[in-house]
């Protein structure tokens, strides 16, 4: 059994959907990051960067309990453990690898970022409505997104002809481009890519955990003071 550290965000989004698409069991237990539970002593002995999602694995290496934290790093011990989504050959891995970092140092902060300016930062107390940032970012979320559909115009997934952790860490955050305002309308392929994984059965299992709990703090003062002022 894993215990899952887990709030229904894309970064959340990407282990729940690995877990449930290798076939783990794991239990959930989540962290109300607008509540400020993240920063909780227990939740930073396991995670100490004060940010979910985080696992624990009580069957680690030697049958040993592992915690571990950040997002990519969970996948890629995930991929290791159950010899599943990480590449069959030695270049596979490698496109693997290079995708997943592609997502966790691009389209996850830009995402992020643009989501912030976009969405959250105009309704802040004072206001932030700042046009140079909301370019900035939104203008950068698109160029990801070039690129990907770029790739995918060649590859019927992220790092080839097979599924991986690639398009599990990416998938969550593309699929909220709209949120990202973006448009699909010139990245055809990015479009098809985006339906054959919501197709998925894992996917859909990985994506509606605890959605009930996903609401729109956008005005949300309180949530504000706690996600974006510590």
């Amino acid at each position: 059994m894993i215990d899952l550290y887990f709030w229904p965000t894309p970064n959340g989004w990407k282990v729940s959907i690995a877990l449930e698409e290798m076939g783990l069991k794991y239990e959930p237990h989540l962290v109300n990051i607008s509540a400020g539970d993240q920063f909780k002593p227990a939740f930073l002995a396991i995670s100490p960067n004060n940010r979910m999602p985080a696992i624990v694995d009580h069957q680690g290496p030697e049958n040993a309990a592992i915690s571990i934290f950040e997002s990519g790093a969970i996948l890629q011990y995930l991929a290791q453990k159950t010899d599943q989504f990480g590449g069959r050959t030695a270049r596979e891995k490698i496109a693997v690898t290079q995708w997943l970092m592609w997502q966790m140092g691009g389209v996850g902060p830009m995402a992020g970022q643009a989501h912030h300016f976009l969405k959250y930062a105009p309704a802040m107390d004072p206001p932030n409505d700042l046009p140079y940032a909301k370019d900035r970012y939104r203008n950068e979320v698109a160029r990801l997104y070039g690129v990907l559909d770029r790739q995918l115009a060649h590859h019927e997934y992220v790092a080839g002809d097979f599924i991986s952790i690639a398009d599990i860490a990416i998938w969550p955050w593309a699929s909220l481009w709209e949120g990202q305002q973006q448009t699909l309308d010139d990245k055809p392929h990015l479009a098809r890519w985006l339906d054959l994984m919501a197709a998925r059965p894992g996917v859909q299992r990985g994506r509606a955990l605890h959605a009930e709990l996903r609401g729109d703090i956008s005005t949300d003062k309180k949530a504000h003071g706690v996600l974006f002022k510590r």
